[in-house]
């Protein structure tokens, strides 16, 4: 099967600039927010959001990584933070790419157990297979893919592209 490049580093650092002013235009009454990342490629997605955010604003970014098993997502989640750190904070929760949902589901639900002030998302590439009521707040491009189709991010240190496959 051939890899289709959808999004190569320019576009992705460009996306990555456009999802950080809107997350500022959407805290810009906040102090400090946390940018909570998916690991694996959704928490580098986040700190390359966090880095832009605490360039083109005053906002203190908190990073928090979000630890979930993607085969059994009933397992339990853990995160890099206390929850006494996000309690009562705007949260972002980011992952790379949005296929069916459920990863974000399951992390957005680890999160309503604390108080929050405002709860978004964000992701790279929205896929369009929801088999759950996920809307994205923030996302670098939306795709019509099949189902057999496969979305992979790549992350380098000096190059970032996304492929469809």
């Amino acid at each position: 099967m051939s890899h289709n490049i959808i999004l190569n580093k320019q576009e992705i650092d460009h996306k990555i600039k456009r999802i950080a002013y809107q997350i500022f235009e959407t805290f810009v009454d906040e102090e400090s927010i946390i940018v909570a990342g998916i690991a694996s490629n959704g928490y580098v997605f986040a700190e390359k959001i966090a880095a832009v955010l605490q360039s083109i604003s005053p906002l203190e970014v908190i990073l928090c990584e979000v630890t979930l098993d993607k085969q059994n997502l009933n397992s339990e989640i853990k995160t890099s933070l206390p929850k006494e750190i996000y309690q009562n904070k705007g949260i972002i929760l980011v992952d790379d790419v949005l296929n069916s949902g459920s990863t974000l589901m399951y992390g957005v639900k680890h999160f309503l157990d604390v108080p929050l002030k405002k709860f978004k998302t964000a992701v790279l590439v929205d896929r369009n297979h929801k088999k759950y009521p996920i809307k994205v707040d923030f996302k670098g491009i939306s795709l019509s893919t099949s189902s057999l189709e496969h979305v992979t991010v790549v992350f380098e240190k000096d190059n970032s592209y996304a492929t469809l496959s």
